[in-house]
Order: C-alpha cells, then sequence, then structure tokens
C-alpha cells in the first residue's frame, strides 16, 4: 500500500471517479443486455418482474453515485479550490461533506440490495427458510454496520468522539461482514446447484446446463469477493487506497448481478439451439428410416421353355421379400 499513503486525497477522488465512470459504462451496456434477456420473446406479464425491478434499482443507484461523485469532484478541485481552508486535499479528507455522505449512503444501499437478491436467489433454490437464517443475520450486521459508517461520516467534523480513522475501521467491518454474507449465500447456491445436478440429471446436456449455471455463480462471487478483500485490505493499511476502491464497488455489485442473468440467459439459448439440432437430427434420421423401410415386392418372371421345338412363353408370379438394394432403387425410382 505505498502507493496508497503517498497518493493525495485529490488524486485519489480523481481517479475513483476516473475508473468508476469506466465500470459504470460497462454496467450500463450490462444493463441494457438485462433488460433484452428479460424482455426478448416474453410479454410484460411473463417477464421476470422482481429481477427487473431489481435491475432498475441497481441503475439508479450506481448513476445517482457517480453524478454526486462527478459533482464532489468538481467542487473540490474548481468550486473550493481556493476558498475551503486547506485546499483541495483538505475538502476530500472532510468526510463530513453532504455529497460524500449522501454518496456512502447510496453504496450502503446498494450493497444492500445486491446481498438480499443474493439470498433471494438461495431462498428460491433451497425452498427452505432455514437455509438463508446466516445469510439473513450477516445481511443484518451489514445494515448496522452501513448506518453507523454513514452516521460517523455526518458526525466527524462535529464531535472529536468519532474519527475519521474509526469511521474507516467500521467500513471495514461492513466490507468484511458483506464477504461473509456473499460468500454464504453464493456456496449455498452452488451446492445446492451441484447437489440436483448429481440426483436429478441423466443426460449430458442436463449436466453441462447446470455446470455452467454453477461457474456463472461462481465468478460473478470470485469477482465481487476479489473488490471486497482489496477494500478490507486497503482500510486496514489506512491511507488514500479505499476512497477508490469503495467508489468502484458500486458499479461493481450492479456488474455482478447483470452478468449472472446474462450469461445464463446466454446458456439456456445455447443449450435449446444443441437440443434442437439434435432433435431435428433424429426426426430426419427417422423420416428417413421410415420412408425407405422394406416391403414385399411382386416380381413376374418370364420364362420360355421349348417343347418339340417350339417356344413356349409363359408368366410366373412370385412373391419374395426384395434385398436392401432392389428396395432403395425401387424408393429412388418412385420418388
Amino acid at each position: 500500500m505505498a502507493f496508497a499513503r503517498t497518493m493525495s486525497l485529490d488524486t485519489a477522488a480523481l481517479m475513483s471517479t476516473a475508473l468508476e465512470g469506466i465500470l459504470y459504462g460497462f454496467s450500463v451496456l450490462m444493463f441494457i443486455g438485462t433488460i433484452w434477456t428479460l424482455t426478448h420473446k416474453h410479454s410484460m406479464r411473463d417477464a421476470n418482474r422482481p429481477v427487473a425491478a431489481a435491475a432498475v434499482l441497481l441503475l439508479i443507484l450506481s448513476t445517482a453515485h457517480i453524478i454526486l461523485g462527478i459533482v464532489r469532484t468538481e467542487y473540490g478541485l474548481v468550486t473550493y479550490r481556493n476558498t475551503y481552508q486547506g485546499g483541495p486535499a483538505a475538502y476530500f479528507a472532510d468526510v463530513s461533506q453532504t455529497t460524500n455522505v449522501i454518496k456512502n449512503s447510496i453504496y450502503v444501499v446498494q450493497t444492500l440490495l445486491g446481498d438480499a437478491v443474493a439470498i433471494y436467489r438461495c431462498y428460491v433454490v433451497w425452498q427452505a427458510a432455514w437455509v438463508i437464517i446466516l445469510p439473513s443475520m450477516l445481511w443484518c450486521g451489514v445494515a448496522v454496520t452501513g448506518a453507523l459508517s454513514v452516521y460517523g461520516d455526518s458526525q466527524t467534523s462535529s464531535t472529536a468522539v468519532i474519527s475519521a480513522e474509526a469511521t474507516m475501521e467500521c467500513m471495514g467491518v461492513f466490507c468484511a461482514l458483506t464477504l461473509a454474507a456473499n460468500l454464504s449465500s453464493s456456496g449455498l447456491l452452488a451446492y445446492r446447484i451441484w447437489k440436483i445436478e448429481r440426483n436429478v440429471s441423466t443426460s449430458r446436456a442436463t449436466k453441462v446446463m447446470t455446470t455452467s449455471i454453477m461457474r456463472v455463480i461462481m465468478d460473478a462471487a470470485i469477482l465481487y469477493t476479489i473488490a471486497l478483500l482489496s477494500t478490507i485490505i486497503g482500510s486496514l493499511c489506512s491511507g488514500s487506497g479505499p476512497f477508490v476502491l469503495i467508489d468502484m464497488l458500486t458499479p461493481i455489485i450492479s456488474i455482478t448481478f447483470y452478468m449472472v442473468i446474462i450469461r445464463i440467459a446466454i446458456g439456456k439459448s445455447t443449450h435449446s439451439q444443441i437440443l434442437n439440432v439434435r432433435g431435428g437430427m433424429t426426426s430426419e434420421t427417422e423420416r428417413g428410416s421410415s420412408q425407405y423401410s422394406m416391403k414385399p415386392m411382386q416380381v413376374h418372371i418370364s420364362r420360355s421353355t421349348h417343347t418339340d421345338g417350339t417356344p413356349v412363353y409363359g408368366i410366373w408370379n412370385q412373391n419374395r421379400p426384395p434385398t436392401r438394394k432392389e428396395a432403395l432403387e425401387g424408393a429412388m425410382s418412385s420418388a
């Protein structure tokens, strides 16, 4: 964290806004893909409304967060650059600023929403309330520490009881509980899918489908886990690094949510195409075999006999089953 220790707060604010803007652009594109996935070939009545509502809320929160980040950066570097005592670095060090408090509130709400969706998925797959007891307790801990962190930010400058270091430690506990809730819900969900695959699936196509779903969920969990671990380590080592990482977490939450929906939809589409191709090949084979099935064929044989030197021509009828070559030639000639 030597880089974080030497980086000033105004530089960290500018960098966090730029990086968040890049990730926000990706999240907007993935939001469009998510809405298309949920509504394509589906009526509004058949669409998954809870998932669509969660996607829209995540976009709104991400948009509000980056707008406040841009406004706060503009205030610190332009508007109050020469009027705020201590300059831009002192402005960004003041976490009790209204824009910073609202930003952190949005981040807490978005984290709670993303974790709630993960717990809801776990409940839907397990269909048992006892499974989500531990993730729900961790989620409540996330809500409490998040509220304390926001309250600490708003009271840092007005009282000497709450310091910026204590607020950052509270944010570290918040991220640790978020990590535990995310890992527990994602782990339970992946275990349930793996168990269903072992007990139910009998075909290779079904196994491939369930394995791909489990892989998508684990990939999203790993991405979010790496971001949270980086934030936790940064908060423990102090410096300005956590300010950059926390701002980047907001679009990452949306990206992981959209990624699961889009990749599962792509996997389902590929799976259905494979089944259609296999079904078409099977139907063509069955139709061809029924078309060229062997049937009895009547053969007229003409023989000539000589009696007293006089040729006599007779027509004999004889029924016999045709050979494969004869059946094929007959079918080709009648086609």
